[in-house]
C-alpha cells in the first residue's frame, strides 16, 4: 500500500475541511498520475469526494485506469458525484452499512459496487477487513490519496507500506495532515521512513520511503 499526498511547508493539506487547495505543481501532479497507473486501485475517503469531487483516473500519462475505492463508512456519497458519471470503472464503496440501507440501493442503482465490511472500535470501516476484501477481489496494490482522516486512521492502523509525499514550498496555515498525535506509538517509537529519498521536481520537493513501524503496537 502506497500513501501519497501533497502538503505545504507547515504540513497543511488544505485551507480548512471541505475547502480544497491545489498544492502540487504540474510536474508533481504528473507524478501522481504515474503512481496511479502503477497501482491496481486508488482509495480516498468520503471527505475528499465531498470536497474535491475527483474522478480518480489516469489522465496526464498513458497507463491503466486503477479501480477507484471510496472509504464511506456511513454512505454519504452524493448521487451526483463525478465517480458515478460514466467512469472507466464503477467505484467500489467500502461501508459498514448493509443492503437494507436505502442509500445502498440508490448508490447501487447508479452503478456503484458496495462492500459491506466489519466496523472498528469507532464504528468505521476496519482497515484489515477492507484490505482482505480488496485482495479477494484481485487488488494487490493500493494507492491511498487521503484526506486527513484517512491518513490519520491508516497510520494509526500501521497499514501503509510506503509513502510518497509532495512538499509544496509555501506556507498555508490550514488543515494539518495529522489532526491528532499518534500518541499510542509514543512508548514504542513513532512511524518513520526507512531509507528515505528526496528529489526536487519543479517547484516542489518529493520525499519517499518505506514506512517503518515499532516492533509491536498496542492492540
Amino acid at each position: 500500500m502506497t500513501l501519497s499526498y501533497a502538503q505545504s511547508l507547515d504540513g497543511s493539506l488544505a485551507l480548512e475541511r471541505g475547502r480544497p487547495l491545489r498544492l502540487s505543481s504540474p510536474p508533481t501532479l504528473r507524478l501522481t498520475h504515474q503512481l496511479r497507473a502503477l497501482h491496481d486501485a486508488i482509495l480516498v475517503g468520503i471527505g475528499t469526494v465531498l470536497a474535491d469531487n475527483p474522478r480518480l483516473t489516469v489522465r496526464l500519462v498513458r497507463g491503466k485506469q486503477p479501480q477507484p475505492v471510496v472509504l464511506d463508512s456511513h454512505l454519504h456519497m452524493p448521487l451526483t458525484a463525478a465517480l458515478l458519471e460514466n467512469p472507466p470503472r464503477p467505484p467500489w464503496i467500502a461501508t459498514v452499512e448493509t443492503p437494507q440501507s436505502p442509500r445502498w440501493q440508490a448508490l447501487q442503482a447508479h452503478g456503484a459496487v458496495l462492500l459491506s465490511l466489519a466496523p472498528n472500535l469507532h464504528g468505521n470501516v476496519d482497515w484489515a477487513d477492507l484490505l482482505s476484501a480488496l485482495y479477494r477481489r484481485g487488488i494487490c496494490s493500493l494507492m491511498v490519496e487521503g484526506g486527513a482522516r484517512v491518513i490519520q486512521s491508516l497510520l494509526e492502523a500501521a497499514a501503509a507500506d510506503q509513502v510518497v509525499v509532495t512538499l509544496a514550498t509555501r506556507f498555508v496555515g490550514g488543515l494539518s495532515v495529522l489532526e491528532q498525535p499518534l500518541s499510542h506509538f509514543e512508548k514504542l517509537g513513532f512511524p518513520s521512513l526507512e531509507e528515505p529519498g528526496c528529489q526536487r521536481l519543479g517547484d516542489d520537493i518529493v520525499v519517499w520511503g518505506k514506512v517503518c513501524y515499532p516492533p509491536a503496537t498496542p492492540g
